[in-house]
């Protein structure tokens, strides 16, 4: 089941003002006799930033690899740019969950951004003035300019997690995908981050998909939130989904909302929405 709290989003593209980078047409996904969710709908416009949150085994994760074209639907369709979903599409960058590269890979963090043009092709890349430019382009607006030549295993996980969205944009991609970007930075990289990937949706056509267990590190980039749990999901903005009624709704049993100092809260989640490393913002709205 599919709810919509509200979709401005939706109304936006549907009022002809704007093609959607990304459409999504009652959409539903499971594995064998589980249906993870079903019925989404969701049209993602230039610019945006939307926020995909839920408790571990909600199928988020899932949700951005049915994006990719690496997971099929059980039904309904996505589109983006207009065209069906596929595998290795060049207009859809993607940073995967962390995992810190061995401390001896010989890998530069120069090279490493290169892959992001031309990594998907067979044999070794001929240099050439116009790939340099790129890559030096990319360093700079990710802020990498500093350690560029150093070898991405002597990097710290803020420093690797710049060039792995850095790779993920110098494609030209349309629409960013991000899964947990934020898992195991300290705040100060969480709000670096953070900013660095929501200064990317200001290049003109481009948007964000972000998968996040705390909306609060991006509370205030958030145009649109995907919420799914219970085998349901809620899509509307931050202060149409986290309010009290709602997520009781969604969880069926009594969830307070409250705002302390600009950050949500929520208490009194199922114990089940706080396993593993996927969950809601939890009892005080802190990251394990």
């Amino acid at each position: 089941m599919m709810t919509t709290v509200t979709s401005a989003a939706t109304d936006h593209v549907e009022a002809g003002a704007v093609r959607p980078v990304l459409s999504i047409r009652d959409a539903s996904l499971g594995y064998g006799d589980r249906l993870l969710w079903a019925g989404l709908d969701l049209d993602v416009a230039p610019g945006q930033f939307v926020a995909i949150l839920g408790p571990n085994g909600s199928g988020k994760t899932s949700l951005l690899r049915a994006v990719l074209g690496t997971q099929p639907l059980t039904g309904g369709r996505i589109e983006i740019l207009g065209e069906p979903v596929r595998r290795g599409h060049r207009l859809v960058g993607y940073v995967p969950q962390q995992h810190l590269a061995d401390r001896g890979t010989p890998l530069r963090a120069r090279d490493f951004l290169a892959l992001g043009i031309d990594g998907d092709r067979f044999g070794p890349p001929l240099p050439s003035r116009g790939r340099r430019a790129r890559v030096d382009a990319m360093l700079a607006t990710v802020h990498a300019e500093a350690f560029a030549d150093a070898r991405i295993g002597s990097l710290s996980g803020g420093e690797q997690q710049r060039l792995r969205i850095g790779q993920a944009l110098i494609g030209d991609s349309r629409l960013l995908l991000c899964d947990e970007p934020l898992i195991s930075l300290d705040l100060n990289q969480q709000r670096s981050v953070s900013d660095l990937i929501d200064a990317s949706r200001r290049e003109p056509g481009r948007a964000v998909l972000m998968i996040t267990h705390d909306v609060n590190p991006v509370l205030d980039m958030v145009d649109t939130v995907v919420y799914l749990a219970n085998g349901k999901a809620l899509v509307g903005s931050v202060d149409d989904v986290f309010t009290s009624e709602v997520l009781s709704d969604l969880y069926d049993t009594p969830v307070e909302v409250v705002r302390v100092r600009d950050r949500i809260v929520v208490v009194g989640l199922p114990d089940h929405a706080h396993e593993g490393h996927e969950h809601a913002p939890h009892g005080d709205g802190s990251r394990h």
